[in-house]
Protein backbone atom coordinates (compact mmCIF):
# COMPACT_ATOMS: atom_id res chain seq x y z
CA UNK A 1 0.00 0.00 0.00
CA UNK A 2 1.65 3.51 -0.92
CA UNK A 3 2.53 5.59 1.62
CA UNK A 4 1.11 8.83 2.04
CA UNK A 5 3.64 11.98 0.49
CA UNK A 6 4.87 14.01 2.56
CA UNK A 7 3.79 16.99 4.04
CA UNK A 8 4.01 20.41 2.75
CA UNK A 9 4.51 23.32 5.26
CA UNK A 10 4.35 27.15 4.51
CA UNK A 11 2.03 26.94 1.53
CA UNK A 12 -1.42 27.38 1.39
CA UNK A 13 -2.28 24.14 -1.07
CA UNK A 14 -1.92 20.84 0.82
CA UNK A 15 -1.00 19.03 -2.72
CA UNK A 16 -0.83 19.25 -6.50
CA UNK A 17 -4.07 18.34 -7.81
CA UNK A 18 -4.37 16.51 -11.29
CA UNK A 19 -4.63 19.55 -13.96
CA UNK A 20 -8.52 19.29 -15.46
CA UNK A 21 -7.31 19.89 -18.61
CA UNK A 22 -4.47 16.85 -19.00
CA UNK A 23 -4.65 13.31 -19.05
CA UNK A 24 -1.49 11.96 -17.94
CA UNK A 25 -0.43 12.33 -13.81
CA UNK A 26 2.82 11.74 -12.06
CA UNK A 27 2.99 10.50 -9.26
CA UNK A 28 5.55 9.75 -6.14
CA UNK A 29 5.60 6.12 -5.41
CA UNK A 30 7.55 6.55 -1.93
CA UNK A 31 6.83 2.38 -0.89
CA UNK A 32 9.25 1.99 -4.31
CA UNK A 33 12.38 4.02 -2.93
CA UNK A 34 15.19 2.79 -1.20
CA UNK A 35 15.60 3.29 2.15
CA UNK A 36 17.13 7.12 2.57
CA UNK A 37 16.80 7.75 -0.49
CA UNK A 38 14.27 10.38 -0.16
CA UNK A 39 15.81 13.08 2.11
CA UNK A 40 12.47 15.15 2.15
CA UNK A 41 10.47 11.70 3.62
CA UNK A 42 9.08 14.53 6.85
CA UNK A 43 7.44 17.53 6.55
CA UNK A 44 9.20 19.74 3.03
CA UNK A 45 9.15 23.07 1.87
CA UNK A 46 9.09 23.96 -1.74
CA UNK A 47 11.00 26.93 -3.12
CA UNK A 48 9.08 29.39 -5.24
CA UNK A 49 10.29 29.54 -8.78
CA UNK A 50 10.11 31.96 -11.06
CA UNK A 51 9.57 32.51 -15.02
CA UNK A 52 9.73 35.44 -17.81
CA UNK A 53 6.15 35.86 -18.73
CA UNK A 54 5.96 36.59 -22.81
CA UNK A 55 3.36 38.56 -22.82
CA UNK A 56 2.71 40.97 -26.07
CA UNK A 57 -0.08 42.73 -24.15
CA UNK A 58 -1.06 44.13 -20.62
CA UNK A 59 -4.16 45.47 -20.28
CA UNK A 60 -7.50 43.67 -20.14
CA UNK A 61 -11.14 44.34 -20.32
CA UNK A 62 -13.75 42.71 -18.15
CA UNK A 63 -16.69 41.87 -19.63
CA UNK A 64 -18.53 40.42 -16.80
CA UNK A 65 -21.40 42.98 -15.44
CA UNK A 66 -20.83 42.00 -11.57
CA UNK A 67 -16.92 42.95 -11.62
CA UNK A 68 -16.55 46.85 -10.44
CA UNK A 69 -14.21 47.70 -13.61
CA UNK A 70 -13.78 47.66 -17.09
CA UNK A 71 -9.92 47.39 -17.60
CA UNK A 72 -7.32 45.86 -15.89
CA UNK A 73 -3.67 44.71 -15.13
CA UNK A 74 -1.99 41.89 -13.87
CA UNK A 75 2.02 42.31 -13.78
CA UNK A 76 2.21 38.66 -11.95
CA UNK A 77 0.65 35.20 -13.03
CA UNK A 78 0.40 32.73 -10.01
CA UNK A 79 0.89 34.00 -6.29
CA UNK A 80 3.30 33.33 -3.53
CA UNK A 81 0.51 34.26 -0.95
CA UNK A 82 -0.92 30.46 -1.33
CA UNK A 83 -4.17 32.09 -0.08
CA UNK A 84 -6.64 28.71 0.15
CA UNK A 85 -9.38 29.91 -1.56
CA UNK A 86 -8.21 31.97 -4.42
CA UNK A 87 -10.18 31.83 -7.80
CA UNK A 88 -7.27 32.78 -9.43
CA UNK A 89 -5.71 28.91 -8.78
CA UNK A 90 -7.61 27.96 -12.23
CA UNK A 91 -6.01 29.88 -14.27
CA UNK A 92 -2.50 28.29 -13.70
CA UNK A 93 -3.99 25.08 -15.85
CA UNK A 94 -4.43 26.74 -18.69
CA UNK A 95 -0.58 27.07 -18.64
CA UNK A 96 0.28 22.78 -18.17
CA UNK A 97 0.28 23.34 -14.35
CA UNK A 98 -1.42 22.70 -11.20
CA UNK A 99 -3.90 24.63 -9.24
CA UNK A 100 -2.52 23.44 -6.17
CA UNK A 101 1.15 24.04 -4.98
CA UNK A 102 1.99 25.16 -8.83
CA UNK A 103 0.27 27.79 -8.08
CA UNK A 104 1.84 29.23 -5.56
CA UNK A 105 5.46 27.88 -6.34
CA UNK A 106 5.59 28.81 -10.19
CA UNK A 107 4.86 32.71 -10.66
CA UNK A 108 5.14 34.49 -13.99
CA UNK A 109 6.98 37.46 -13.96
CA UNK A 110 5.67 40.35 -16.85
CA UNK A 111 8.83 42.18 -16.39
CA UNK A 112 7.76 44.08 -19.45
CA UNK A 113 4.82 45.41 -17.81
CA UNK A 114 6.35 48.80 -17.39
CA UNK A 115 7.35 48.99 -21.59
CA UNK A 116 3.93 47.15 -22.24
CA UNK A 117 1.91 49.55 -20.85
CA UNK A 118 3.68 52.69 -21.94
CA UNK A 119 3.21 51.78 -25.21
CA UNK A 120 -0.42 50.77 -24.84
CA UNK A 121 -1.23 53.97 -22.90
CA UNK A 122 0.33 55.77 -25.81
CA UNK A 123 -1.97 54.35 -28.44
CA UNK A 124 -4.90 56.74 -30.04
CA UNK A 125 -7.98 54.54 -28.80
CA UNK A 126 -7.09 54.37 -24.90
CA UNK A 127 -9.32 57.63 -23.71
CA UNK A 128 -7.55 57.34 -19.56
CA UNK A 129 -10.15 55.04 -18.44
CA UNK A 130 -9.69 53.91 -14.90
CA UNK A 131 -7.70 50.98 -14.86
CA UNK A 132 -7.59 47.76 -11.80
CA UNK A 133 -4.02 46.80 -10.82
CA UNK A 134 -4.27 43.64 -9.97
CA UNK A 135 -7.61 42.20 -10.63
CA UNK A 136 -6.70 38.43 -10.73
CA UNK A 137 -3.45 37.61 -8.76
CA UNK A 138 -1.80 40.00 -6.10
CA UNK A 139 0.69 42.60 -7.82
CA UNK A 140 2.06 43.43 -4.44
CA UNK A 141 3.09 39.71 -3.51
CA UNK A 142 6.38 39.21 -2.12
CA UNK A 143 8.18 38.51 -5.28
CA UNK A 144 7.23 42.07 -5.99
CA UNK A 145 9.91 43.41 -3.55
CA UNK A 146 12.78 42.10 -5.98
CA UNK A 147 11.37 42.55 -9.03
CA UNK A 148 9.39 45.75 -8.86
CA UNK A 149 7.29 45.47 -12.17
CA UNK A 150 4.34 47.15 -10.11
CA UNK A 151 6.33 50.06 -9.11
CA UNK A 152 7.07 50.54 -12.78
CA UNK A 153 3.49 50.69 -13.80
CA UNK A 154 2.92 53.18 -11.18
CA UNK A 155 5.78 55.43 -12.43
CA UNK A 156 4.13 55.04 -15.99
CA UNK A 157 1.03 56.05 -14.60
CA UNK A 158 2.15 58.58 -12.45
CA UNK A 159 3.69 60.28 -15.89
CA UNK A 160 0.48 60.27 -17.92
CA UNK A 161 -1.53 61.34 -15.03
CA UNK A 162 -3.51 57.62 -15.48
CA UNK A 163 -6.37 57.08 -12.99
CA UNK A 164 -6.06 53.63 -11.22
CA UNK A 165 -7.15 51.39 -8.51
CA UNK A 166 -5.14 49.07 -6.69
CA UNK A 167 -6.20 45.53 -4.58
CA UNK A 168 -3.58 43.84 -2.44
CA UNK A 169 -3.43 41.95 0.76
CA UNK A 170 -0.16 42.68 1.45
CA UNK A 171 2.00 45.44 3.36
CA UNK A 172 4.45 46.33 0.19
CA UNK A 173 2.30 48.96 -1.27
CA UNK A 174 3.81 51.31 1.54
CA UNK A 175 6.64 50.88 -0.13
CA UNK A 176 5.71 53.23 -3.04
CA UNK A 177 3.89 55.94 -1.04
CA UNK A 178 6.66 58.13 -2.17
CA UNK A 179 4.26 57.90 -5.80
CA UNK A 180 0.60 57.22 -4.82
CA UNK A 181 0.43 60.16 -2.33
CA UNK A 182 0.94 63.06 -5.06
CA UNK A 183 -1.37 60.90 -7.43
CA UNK A 184 -3.74 60.90 -4.81
CA UNK A 185 -3.93 64.62 -3.97
CA UNK A 186 -5.14 64.50 -7.85
CA UNK A 187 -7.74 61.99 -7.54
CA UNK A 188 -5.90 59.43 -9.66
CA UNK A 189 -5.71 56.46 -6.90
CA UNK A 190 -7.22 54.35 -4.80
CA UNK A 191 -6.00 51.58 -2.87
CA UNK A 192 -8.70 48.19 -1.93
CA UNK A 193 -6.89 46.47 0.66
CA UNK A 194 -8.51 43.06 1.85
CA UNK A 195 -8.86 42.14 5.35
CA UNK A 196 -9.63 38.59 5.75
CA UNK A 197 -9.72 37.73 9.13
CA UNK A 198 -8.22 39.16 12.65
CA UNK A 199 -7.29 36.18 13.69
CA UNK A 200 -3.36 35.76 13.06
CA UNK A 201 -3.58 32.06 13.67
CA UNK A 202 -6.05 31.62 11.51
CA UNK A 203 -4.36 34.35 8.64
CA UNK A 204 -1.74 32.38 8.53
CA UNK A 205 -2.83 28.99 7.77
CA UNK A 206 -5.37 30.14 5.04
CA UNK A 207 -3.29 32.88 3.76
CA UNK A 208 0.59 31.81 4.58
CA UNK A 209 2.85 34.00 2.50
CA UNK A 210 0.95 37.27 3.10
CA UNK A 211 0.61 40.72 5.81
CA UNK A 212 -0.77 39.15 9.15
CA UNK A 213 -3.92 40.81 9.97
CA UNK A 214 -2.13 43.75 12.40
CA UNK A 215 0.05 44.17 9.70
CA UNK A 216 -2.52 44.97 7.42
CA UNK A 217 -4.31 47.16 9.42
CA UNK A 218 -0.97 49.31 9.79
CA UNK A 219 -0.82 49.51 6.23
CA UNK A 220 -4.50 50.68 6.06
CA UNK A 221 -3.08 53.61 8.52
CA UNK A 222 -0.36 54.51 6.91
CA UNK A 223 -2.24 55.01 4.13
CA UNK A 224 -4.76 57.19 5.11
CA UNK A 225 -2.37 59.10 6.54
CA UNK A 226 -0.67 59.72 3.82
CA UNK A 227 -3.60 60.76 1.91
CA UNK A 228 -4.49 58.09 0.31
CA UNK A 229 -7.69 56.93 -0.18
CA UNK A 230 -8.32 52.91 0.97
CA UNK A 231 -11.40 50.85 0.87
CA UNK A 232 -11.12 47.47 3.21
CA UNK A 233 -12.48 44.66 1.29
CA UNK A 234 -13.59 41.72 3.34
CA UNK A 235 -12.88 39.41 0.83
CA UNK A 236 -14.06 36.70 0.86
CA UNK A 237 -16.41 35.76 3.74
CA UNK A 238 -15.95 32.05 4.53
CA UNK A 239 -19.51 31.20 5.86
CA UNK A 240 -18.96 29.06 9.61
CA UNK A 241 -15.14 30.29 9.84
CA UNK A 242 -14.73 33.96 9.57
CA UNK A 243 -18.49 35.66 8.78
CA UNK A 244 -18.57 36.22 12.75
CA UNK A 245 -15.97 38.78 12.09
CA UNK A 246 -17.33 41.01 9.85
CA UNK A 247 -18.26 43.92 12.17
CA UNK A 248 -15.08 43.41 13.83
CA UNK A 249 -13.16 43.42 10.96
CA UNK A 250 -14.92 46.59 9.56
CA UNK A 251 -14.70 48.45 12.90
CA UNK A 252 -10.45 47.46 13.17
CA UNK A 253 -10.80 49.18 9.22
CA UNK A 254 -12.28 52.08 9.96
CA UNK A 255 -10.40 53.22 13.35
CA UNK A 256 -7.11 51.94 10.79
CA UNK A 257 -8.46 54.70 8.60
CA UNK A 258 -10.95 53.27 5.87
CA UNK A 259 -13.17 55.14 4.45
CA UNK A 260 -15.44 52.34 2.62
CA UNK A 261 -15.72 48.75 1.77
CA UNK A 262 -16.85 46.14 0.99
CA UNK A 263 -17.73 42.32 1.26
CA UNK A 264 -18.00 38.84 -0.76
CA UNK A 265 -18.57 35.91 -0.25
CA UNK A 266 -16.11 32.74 -0.71
CA UNK A 267 -16.44 31.42 -4.17
CA UNK A 268 -15.22 28.00 -5.28
CA UNK A 269 -15.47 27.43 -8.80
CA UNK A 270 -13.90 24.29 -10.48
CA UNK A 271 -10.20 23.07 -9.17
CA UNK A 272 -10.73 25.39 -6.05
CA UNK A 273 -12.96 23.32 -4.63
CA UNK A 274 -10.72 20.40 -3.69
CA UNK A 275 -8.05 23.05 -2.85
CA UNK A 276 -10.39 24.47 -0.34
CA UNK A 277 -11.36 21.79 1.10
CA UNK A 278 -7.84 20.07 1.23
CA UNK A 279 -6.77 22.90 2.83
CA UNK A 280 -9.66 22.81 5.60
CA UNK A 281 -9.23 18.89 5.80
CA UNK A 282 -5.55 19.35 6.94
CA UNK A 283 -5.87 22.76 9.47
CA UNK A 284 -9.76 22.30 10.32
CA UNK A 285 -11.24 19.02 10.10
CA UNK A 286 -13.71 19.74 12.56
CA UNK A 287 -15.72 23.02 10.71
CA UNK A 288 -15.66 21.09 7.24
CA UNK A 289 -18.80 19.77 7.17
CA UNK A 290 -20.37 22.82 8.65
CA UNK A 291 -18.87 25.27 6.31
CA UNK A 292 -19.74 22.49 3.25
CA UNK A 293 -23.56 22.69 4.33
CA UNK A 294 -23.71 26.67 4.62
CA UNK A 295 -21.58 27.21 1.36
CA UNK A 296 -24.33 25.12 -0.18
CA UNK A 297 -27.10 26.93 1.57
CA UNK A 298 -25.63 29.73 -0.02
CA UNK A 299 -25.93 27.84 -3.42
CA UNK A 300 -29.03 26.03 -3.82
CA UNK A 301 -27.34 22.88 -2.55
CA UNK A 302 -24.13 23.42 -5.06
CA UNK A 303 -20.35 24.21 -3.92
CA UNK A 304 -20.68 27.11 -6.96
CA UNK A 305 -22.58 28.69 -8.85
CA UNK A 306 -21.31 31.10 -11.59
CA UNK A 307 -24.65 33.08 -12.04
CA UNK A 308 -23.13 36.60 -12.66
CA UNK A 309 -24.70 38.54 -9.26
CA UNK A 310 -24.96 35.54 -7.36
CA UNK A 311 -21.57 33.79 -7.50
CA UNK A 312 -19.83 36.92 -4.70
CA UNK A 313 -23.32 36.94 -3.18
CA UNK A 314 -25.07 34.03 -2.57
CA UNK A 315 -28.76 33.59 -1.78
CA UNK A 316 -30.99 32.18 0.67
CA UNK A 317 -31.76 32.97 4.22
CA UNK A 318 -27.92 32.70 4.94
CA UNK A 319 -26.37 35.07 2.37
CA UNK A 320 -29.22 37.63 3.55
CA UNK A 321 -28.31 37.61 7.12
CA UNK A 322 -24.46 38.19 6.24
CA UNK A 323 -25.42 40.94 3.45
CA UNK A 324 -27.78 42.36 6.30
CA UNK A 325 -24.95 42.42 9.08
CA UNK A 326 -22.54 43.80 7.05
CA UNK A 327 -25.28 47.17 5.38
CA UNK A 328 -25.52 47.40 9.30
CA UNK A 329 -22.76 47.70 10.15
CA UNK A 330 -21.07 49.64 7.33
CA UNK A 331 -23.59 52.33 7.68
CA UNK A 332 -23.35 52.59 11.66
CA UNK A 333 -19.19 53.28 10.91
CA UNK A 334 -19.89 55.60 7.81
CA UNK A 335 -18.21 52.75 5.47
CA UNK A 336 -21.15 53.08 3.21
CA UNK A 337 -20.39 56.08 1.45
CA UNK A 338 -19.33 55.63 -2.31
CA UNK A 339 -15.60 56.00 -3.05
CA UNK A 340 -14.96 59.81 -4.46
CA UNK A 341 -14.14 59.29 -8.62
CA UNK A 342 -10.98 59.23 -9.80
CA UNK A 343 -10.47 61.77 -12.28
CA UNK A 344 -9.70 60.41 -15.61
CA UNK A 345 -10.00 63.80 -17.11
CA UNK A 346 -6.18 64.59 -16.08
CA UNK A 347 -4.59 61.54 -18.31
CA UNK A 348 -2.18 62.12 -21.18
CA UNK A 349 -0.70 60.04 -23.41
CA UNK A 350 3.12 59.38 -21.80
CA UNK A 351 6.16 59.63 -23.60
CA UNK A 352 6.37 56.62 -26.55
CA UNK A 353 9.91 54.11 -26.05
CA UNK A 354 11.80 56.26 -28.24
CA UNK A 355 10.80 59.66 -25.79
CA UNK A 356 8.74 60.99 -28.31
CA UNK A 357 5.97 63.27 -26.74
CA UNK A 358 2.61 63.52 -28.17
CA UNK A 359 1.05 66.24 -28.72
CA UNK A 360 -2.80 65.22 -28.44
Amino acid sequence: MNSPPPRIVGRGAVENLPNRFEQVRLEVDLDAMEVGQDENAGPRKIRTEFYDDDSRSLIRENQSPDIPFRFSINPYRGCEHGCAYCYARTGHETLGWSAGIDFETKVLVKRNAPTLLRRELCRPSWKGEVIAVSGYTDCYQPAERAFRVTRGCIEVFSEAQQAFGIVTKNSVVTRDIDLLAPLAKNHLVQVNLSVTSLDPELARKMEPRTAAPATRLRTIRELADAGIPVRVMVSPVVPGLTDHELPNILQAARDAGATSSSYQMLRLPLSVEPVFFGWLQEHYPQYRERIENRVRQMHKGKIYDSQFGQRMRGSGALAESIRTTYKAFSRRLGLDRASLPLDTSRFRPPADANGQRHLF
